[in-house]
C-alpha cells in the first residue's frame, strides 16, 4: 500500500482494468460516441482494451474528445508562453480557474502540442462521487484533494497532497497544475489563495519556502473564454454571497455544471502560460523577512502575472461599458458582437432581477477592472 493511494492517479498498471471495466458504461459511450462519430462500437472498443498507460489513454482517445470539444463548442484555442518552457522538464502550474474540466485539459492539449510534459491535475474529490466519474478523473491523471473535513484531517489530507505533488516535480519528472484557489472563480475576479501557497510548502524541508518553491519552477497560468458556458448557472451561488447567505448545492450542481462547461459555447478561449518565477522569488526573499510575508508576496507575484496576462475578449469590454454605462472600450467590439452580448443576457438573467443583471455583468467587467489597476496595462 502506498501512502498516497487515497489520492493518486491510477499507476500504468492499473490502467487496463479500469479501462476494460468501463466499456459498457452509458457515459463511456456517449464519450467515444462524441469523440468518433460514425466508428462503430466495437472497433474503439478493441481499441481502448488495447490501453495499458496513462499516456495512451490521454493521447488515443482523451486529446482527440478535447479536440472535438474545441470544434464543436469554441471558435478555437489560442496559446502564447509555451515558447518559455523545455521539454523534459517538470513545472507547477498555478492558474486561474473558470471550468471544472477544461481548464487543466486544455492546457494538456496545449503541452502536448508544444512537445512538453503533461500535468497531474488536483481536483475535489466532490465532483468525482460517481465511481465512473473517478475512475475517468484517474485515468486523466488527477489527484484528489478531499473536501469536507475536520480541522484536523485537512491538515493532514493538506500534508498528504503536499507531499504527492513534491513527490511527482521532484522526484518523477511530472508537471502539476494546482488551481490558485479552492473553487472555480465565478465572479471574474481572479485571486491567489494564500492557503494554497501554505498547502504546497508543507513539504518543505528547506529553511526558506521560497528556496523550496524555485525548486518546484512556478509558473503562473491564465485561461480566459469568451463566453462561459455556465455563466447563468454561477448567479445564484454569487448572489447568495453578496447578501452573506449560505449557499446550498443542489443534488447534482456540480455534474450539470461540469457538463455545461464542456459542451456549451465558449466561442475563442486562450491560454496564457508565464514566466518561471525565479528572480521573483530571490527578491521576495530578500525583502520579506517572515514566511507569512513571503506567501503573501508570492500571492501577489503569481496574480499580477496572471492579471496582466489574461486575454480580454470583447464580451469583457462590453459588459464594462454596459455596467459603468460608458463607451470607453467601444473601439474594441462591435456594435454586432455588442447585441449579441446583450441578447444573451436578455435570455439568460431576468431583466427585472437588477442584482442578477449586475452580477452578470460584474462577472465579465472585472477581468478588464484588474488589468486597469496595471498603469502599463495594454488594451
Amino acid at each position: 500500500m502506498s501512502k498516497f493511494d487515497a489520492i493518486r492517479p491510477f499507476y500504468d498498471s492499473e490502467v487496463n482494468e479500469a479501462v476494460v471495466s468501463s466499456l459498457n458504461h452509458p457515459m463511456m459511450k456517449a464519450i467515444m460516441n462524441f469523440a468518433y462519430p460514425g466508428i462503430a462500437e466495437e472497433v474503439w472498443q478493441e481499441q481502448l482494451k488495447r490501453t495499458h498507460s496513462i499516456r495512451d489513454f490521454q493521447i488515443n482517445f482523451a486529446y482527440n474528445a478535447l479536440k472535438k470539444v474545441l470544434e464543436k463548442s469554441s471558435d478555437g484555442l489560442s496559446t502564447s508562453g509555451f515558447e518559455n518552457l523545455e521539454p523534459n522538464t517538470s513545472y507547477l502550474f498555478i492558474s486561474n480557474h473558470r471550468d471544472i474540466i477544461l481548464d487543466t485539459s486544455l492546457l494538456n492539449v496545449s503541452l502536448y502540442d508544444h512537445g512538453l510534459l503533461m500535468t497531474a491535475s488536483a481536483i475535489g474529490d466532490n465532483l468525482v462521487q460517481k465511481d465512473f466519474l473517478l475512475k475517468l478523473s484517474k485515468l486523466n491523471r488527477n489527484f484528489l484533494i478531499q473536501r469536507g473535513l475536520s480541522p484536523r484531517e485537512l491538515l493532514m489530507s493538506s500534508k498528504l497532497v503536499s507531499e504527492f505533488m513534491y513527490q511527482l516535480l521532484a522526484k518523477e519528472n511530472r508537471s502539476v497544475w494546482v488551481a490558485q484557489k479552492e473553487g472555480r472563480t465565478k465572479d471574474g475576479n481572479d485571486a491567489t489563495h494564500q492557503g494554497v501557497l501554505k498547502m504546497i510548502a508543507m513539504a518543505s524541508d528547506e529553511k526558506n519556502c521560497m528556496d523550496y518553491f524555485k525548486k518546484l519552477r512556478i509558473v503562473p497560468v491564465s485561461i480566459s473564454y469568451e463566453y462561459d458556458p455556465t455563466d447563468a448557472l454561477k448567479m445564484p451561488q454569487l448572489l447568495a454571497e453578496a447578501r452573506d447567505e449560505v449557499y446550498k448545492k443542489e443534488k447534482n450542481e456540480d455534474f450539470v455544471n461540469l457538463m455545461s462547461g464542456i459542451v456549451g459555447q465558449k466561442k475563442r478561449i486562450h491560454i496564457h502560460v508565464g514566466k518561471i518565477l525565479n528572480e521573483e522569488l530571490e527578491s521576495i526573499k530578500n525583502e520579506c523577512d517572515n514566511s507569512n510575508k513571503q506567501i503573501q508576496a508570492l500571492a501577489q507575484v503569481i496574480d499580477d502575472s496572471i492579471l496582466q496576462s489574461y486575454k480580454l475578449w470583447p464580451t469583457n469590454f462590453i459588459a464594462y461599458d454596459i455596467l459603468y454605462n460608458t463607451d470607453k472600450f467601444s473601439s474594441h467590439y462591435t456594435s454586432k458582437e455588442r447585441q449579441v452580448f446583450e441578447r444573451r443576457l436578455e435570455l439568460r438573467i431576468d431583466a427585472d432581477h437588477k442584482e442578477m443583471v449586475e452580477s452578470f455583468l460584474t462577472m465579465y467587467a472585472n477581468p478588464v477592472v484588474n488589468k486597469l489597476k496595471y498603469t502599463d496595462a495594454t488594451f
